[in-house]
């Protein structure tokens, strides 16, 4: 190895180290000194490094002013409002089409309205296996509703937003930031959405329009998008439709473990999407919102961290 490179990688490791211990120990101790100067209560260093939730009470309480947009007195009441009634105000605020609408038809309908301030793309899907288990027709689907749609109705409705200098709130995901055994259509199709997102940002900052990311962290207890059933019928799929050479390379004792794990993740997780609807709601309300926003559980968040910030075998070893 040339002693340049050599000098490269010790500085990589030693940069890596350090950014990790001052994420783990020196941020939450400056974010609670920061609190006692302003006179906040102070919160645990986990919830700190997990949520950045002190960073956010900041935000809300000391400096952040809020925009005047049309949604604005619908938006604060959304705390304390049921499921049903959080449905019904975002297709009151969207003349009847939903946020998470992939459709070009209610689009067009919303272009001959008046204006638009934000657009929130929300729907999504995800399904679970590995690479060589997987078909093609698979990674098109996931990627048709969480990558194409997205940019679809984003083209469709970005004159609007253009002119109105608004918003634009992407969904995408933890597992944008990182990868994850039997996860692949999902993270590629989240890992687009980061990107496409990015692009768009670098391009509307001309325009004042704001491009946020919301990267929700492990939600399938709140969402049940995730059950014993759903494990078993998508097994079942999979292992039908493999090759056979794939079956008996991996063998039936290696698969039934992998399915094993993804039935312990059923009803795990956050059981609120209060912290999502949160964040959606700070990303087109706030005058400076934002670029990404993490409501996410502690461990998942340091994970995300430390997957994005160390060497690759270093994360490696310590995950996989």
């Amino acid at each position: 190895m040339a002693p340049h490179s050599a000098l490269r990688s010790l500085l990589l490791v030693s940069f890596s180290v350090f950014l990790t211990v001052a994420l783990g120990v020196g941020l939450p101790a400056i974010l609670n000194a920061s609190m006692r100067t302003v006179g906040l209560p102070e919160t645990s260093v986990t919830e700190c490094a997990g949520q950045s939730c002190v960073h956010y009470r900041l935000r809300q309480r000391v400096w952040t002013r809020t925009c005047e947009t049309p949604a604005r007195a619908r938006l604060h009441r959304l705390r304390g409002v049921s499921p049903e009634g959080r449905r019904r105000r975002r297709r009151q605020r969207t003349g009847g089409v939903s946020l998470g609408s992939h459709e070009c038809g209610p689009a067009g309908r919303v272009q001959r309205r008046a204006g638009l301030w934000a657009v929130v793309n929300n729907a999504g899907v995800s399904t679970f296996g590995e690479v060589e288990f997987t078909s093609m027709d698979t990674y098109k689907q996931v990627s048709e509703v969480n990558l194409w749609g997205t940019i679809r109705v984003t083209k469709a409705v970005l004159p609007l937003i253009r002119r109105a200098k608004g918003r634009v709130v992407n969904l995408a995901s933890m597992y944008g930031r990182m990868g994850n055994i039997m996860r692949s259509p999902y993270c590629i199709s989240k890992y687009g959405v980061e990107a496409f997102s990015d692009c768009l940002r670098y391009e509307m900052k001309a325009w004042g329009v704001k491009v946020s990311v919301i990267e929700p962290g492990n939600f399938i207890a709140a969402t049940g998008i995730l059950t014993r059933d759903v494990v078993a019928s998508t097994a079942n799929k999979l292992w039908k439709e493999a090759p056979s050479q794939v079956k008996e390379d991996y063998g039936k004792a290696h698969f039934d473990q992998h399915m094993a794990l993804m039935r312990s993740y059923c009803n795990s997780g956050q059981k609120d999407v209060a912290s999502v609807l949160d964040a959606i709601t700070d990303a087109i309300r706030s005058k400076h919102p934002y670029t990404r926003y993490t409501p996410q559980e502690p461990h998942w968040w340091i994970r995300m961290q430390l997957m994005t910030h160390l060497p690759g075998a270093v994360s490696d070893f310590l995950y996989f």
